[in-house]
């Protein structure tokens, strides 16, 4: 019907019938396809090249297309650089570059042999046929993604592998080039190098800069993912400026602003959203609209190179996998997700081959022109895309799920988020951004639900304002965490006392932790933290976060913990360590611990099971936390470890960090964290059995037990 009203011919020209036809390609082809058990992606590709100019002609692959289409190629290379684990990445570079050496360099034996014995190319023909076997795209990252297992080591070590690859086989093709026009030469090599060292040093140095100082001074969500969309075209513009594939470009602006968009903030997700909801799929029905399945019935020269191809990319890619998981001994599942992820062939596959398509090297006797990669070849490319698509998608979602799966064993999900249950009073809504923040910074990644937020009205008060006023506040801490994925259940409380208000909601909601905003003066009182959080501390044992921001918390570059001696004997120890370590995980900046040597080295066996990037100093005397002014830098966090009066760890200089912070750290954010000890909510008689009293020589494999527990279920 709406043809007849729009439309008297095919392909579609009507603007807002062909935005409608992608918009019911996107939300339905994935949905058949997936009762077939297709991967959605590889139902995107095949939707594509039904409506394609090749199929039923439903639209052109027209310049639209192709735009938002590489703006989807471009996303899926920023998403993996921003979403690629940087702790993990250092530590697993040196396998990075083995299986990026892997991958590059048996395709390219494979693929010069394949041409100049199978297909019977000349030299230059068949590097350029092997460089497109050498690279590859990450087509099956955002499958992986949504399946929770992009931070596995075998994910990590082929996303580093990719940008290796990829630059090798484009450097490949960018010299292949010049040989044929007749441009290499030292000249070439000089120009070359240059400009990627320049390109390098404005992407990874001053990229981080610009973004730090703009998310410091601007708040706005849509200002935000626009500059973040700007990065990503301005690194691929610099990129194609520096003689190199502008995927590149897009990968390192990932990897530049990776610690400026913690993988919990709302700004994450909207790039995640946008990504996967309109740019990566318009790049999949792209792809799809190239395939031309009538020209392999047309010649059978086609199809014998297309098999050529399939067979040497396939089994390049799987030998570099394989030899991959035998050098590091991965699992199989491992070797199926490096695989999965490194056999796609697309971006830089469609770049060489129509580059070298397009390089006439001179004329047959017929006078037509003679192409360094001839028509076969092209349509060869075009079913090798088709075929290591939909390899790459099945294998990939195997390997997945199957990872998945054995990293949750002996997990309970709903245990998980019944035991953590964060609790967030919030009487000022010009810091309800920031605690939600936090909290959801906090947590626990399998925590979806576990979030509270507070607000306690008088009970004698009249005035309805101060009802509607509380209702407004959590609505916004609502609306923040729903940004971030999260559900906010919200809490109205009536009430005499505050302090009695909120012990009474964590005692009834099981509460285990607290995060609490500090009021707001120009300084902290002697009295520290005011009556009313002294109060809650006084009645409640939870583990509390009392934080003050003073920038954005994903502008933080270092959390600078002070930790007093003996923290290590008190029962809160593993629930407050669990929780900067999920802040390190999730917001990408460093740690930094200063403690006795006995605290120091249960901390260090943590990092050792569980790396994050982290140092430790030893810092013993309290009285000297004046100097540690000299160690904090402009965008650092001061998070300080203390203690409720008379307890295992306090000591009586604790009462002085009024004074510090007040003197040496006015304009430095802080958390302070009071752990969860015993003995704090009653009367109880304290049990001197219990582990928490006893030395911790005596009980260190029972703590050691404790923390590893606490960390496998987190």
């Amino acid at each position: 019907m709406l043809l007849t009203i729009f439309e008297t011919s095919l392909p579609l020209t009507n603007p807002v019938l062909k935005f409608l036809l992608i918009l019911i390609i996107i939300l339905f082809a994935p949905i058949l396809l997936n009762k077939l058990k297709v991967p959605p992606l590889l139902g995107l590709i095949i939707a594509g090249a039904v409506v394609g100019p090749h199929g039923i002609n439903l639209m052109e692959r027209d310049s639209g297309i192709i735009l938002s289409g590489t703006a989807g190629l471009l996303y899926i290379m920023f998403l993996a650089g921003l979403e690629i684990d940087l702790v993990d990445f250092k530590r697993n570079s040196k396998k990075s570059v083995v299986f990026g050496l892997y991958t590059f360099c048996l395709p390219m034996v494979l693929g010069v042999l394949a041409g100049l014995y199978l297909l019977k190319f000349s030299m230059p023909t068949s590097i350029l046929l092997a460089s497109m076997f050498a690279s590859h795209t990450l087509i099956a990252y955002p499958l992986i993604s949504k399946m929770g297992v992009a931070k596995n080591r075998s994910v990590n070590i082929t996303v580093g592998g990719t940008m290796i690859t990829d630059t090798l086989a484009l450097l490949v093709l960018a010299v292949i080039v010049g040989m044929t026009t007749g441009e290499v030469n030292a000249q070439f090599w000089l120009r070359l190098g240059i400009s990627i060292l320049i390109f390098g040093c404005i992407v990874m140095l001053l990229f981080p800069i610009v973004g730090r100082w703009f998310f410091k001074r601007f708040d706005d969500p849509i200002s935000q993912y626009i500059f973040v969309l700007m990065i990503v075209f301005l690194g691929a513009g610099l990129a194609e400026l520096a003689g190199i594939e502008s995927i590149i470009g897009a990968f390192l602006a990932g990897l530049a602003l990776n610690r400026l968009i913690p993988r919990t903030s709302p700004l994450m997700n909207r790039v995640e959203f946008v990504g996967n909801a309109i740019f990566i799929p318009f790049f999949l029905i792209g792809v799809g609209m190239l395939i031309d399945y009538r020209v392999f019935f047309k010649d059978l020269e086609t199809l014998k190179v297309a098999a050529i191809m399939i067979i040497t990319a396939t089994l390049a890619k799987y030998l570099a996998a394989m030899a991959t998981q035998k050098t590091f001994g991965f699992s199989a599942d491992e070797r199926r997700l490096i695989f999965g992820l490194s056999n796609a062939q697309a971006a830089a596959t469609l770049a060489a081959v129509l580059v070298g398509y397009n390089i006439v090297i001179g004329k047959s006797d017929t006078g037509e022109s003679i192409r360094l990669l001839d028509e076969n070849v092209l349509n060869g490319t075009i079913l090798m895309i088709l075929f290591t698509c939909t390899v790459a998608s099945f294998v990939a979602q195997k390997g997945a799920k199957n990872v998945s799966k054995s990293e949750n064993t002996g997990i309970s999900e709903d245990e998980v988020e019944n035991q953590e249950r964060i609790l967030i009073p919030i009487s000022n809504i010009n810091t309800t951004d920031e605690l939600v923040n936090l909290g959801v910074t906090i947590k626990s990644p399998k925590n979806r639900e576990g979030l509270f937020a507070l607000s306690i009205v008088d009970n004698t008060s009249v005035e309805i304002s101060s009802d509607s006023n509380a209702k407004k506040i959590l609505h916004k801490a609502s609306v923040t965490a729903a940004s971030t994925d999260h559900q906010m259940q919200e809490l109205l409380r009536y009430d005499l006392n505050i302090v009695n208000g909120i012990t009474s909601v964590v005692r009834e909601n099981r509460i285990t932790d607290l995060i609490l905003g500090l009021h707001v003066k120009k300084g902290l009182s002697k009295s520290f933290l005011g009556n009313l959080t002294e109060g809650i501390l006084t009645k409640c044992n939870t583990t509390t976060f009392i934080y003050k921001a003073v920038q954005p918390l994903n502008t933080i570059k270092r959390h600078l913990v002070i930790v007093p001696e003996r923290a290590e004997s008190e029962i809160g120890f593993p629930f407050w360590l669990i929780k900067i370590w999920n802040l390190a995980r999730n917001s990408g900046a460093k740690l930094i611990f200063y403690g006795h040597y006995d605290t120091l080295k249960f901390i260090k066996e943590v990092h050792s099971e569980h790396p994050v990037e982290c140092t430790l100093k030893e810092f013993n005397n309290w009285e000297d936390f004046p100097k540690l002014s000299s160690e904090v830098l402009r965008d650092d966090n001061l998070i300080i470890v203390t203690s409720r009066k008379e307890k295992v760890s306090y000591q009586p200089s604790m009462n002085k960090i009024p004074q510090y912070l007040n003197n040496n750290f006015k304009q430095t954010s802080f958390i302070l964290i009071y752990p969860k000890q015993e003995g704090v909510m009653d009367n109880r008689p304290l049990d001197f059995k219990n582990p928490t009293f006893i030395e911790p020589l005596e009980r260190i494999e029972e703590i050691r037990k404790t923390v590893a527990k606490i960390f496998k279920t987190k």
